[in-house]
C-alpha cells in the first residue's frame, strides 16, 4: 500500500488524531471545515516529504476541498500507528 493509500485509509477508518488546538485554529483561519479536509485527502497527492523530523517523516498532502480550493494537510504516522493531522491550510 502506498503512503497516500495508507493516509486515506486512516481517514476513512477514523484512525487519526489532531494536534490540538493548532490544527483547528489553522482550519478556522482559512475558513475550512473537516469536510474540506476529508475531501482534500480523498483526492490528494503527496507533494512533499519532510524526512528530518526525529518524530518521523511528515507528509504534505494536497487536494481539492468541497468548494474547489486547493488544501494542504501536514500529517505523519505515530508510533501507535495512528495518523496525526498536524496542520492544514488553503494553498
Amino acid at each position: 500500500m502506498t503512503v497516500i493509500e495508507r493516509i486515506r485509509k486512516k481517514i476513512r477508518d477514523g484512525d487519526y488524531e489532531f494536534t490540538i488546538p493548532h490544527f483547528f485554529e489553522e482550519m478556522a483561519e482559512d475558513n475550512l471545515d473537516f469536510a474540506d479536509v476529508e475531501m482534500a485527502i480523498a483526492n490528494s497527492r503527496v507533494r512533499r516529504r519532510y524526512k528530518r523530523d526525529p518524530r518521523g517523516t511528515r507528509y504534505e498532502v494536497v487536494g481539492t476541498a468541497t468548494d474547489g480550493r486547493e488544501v494542504a494537510v501536514i500529517c505523519r504516522f505515530k508510533g501507535t500507528g495512528k495518523l496525526l493531522l498536524i496542520t492544514t491550510y488553503a494553498d
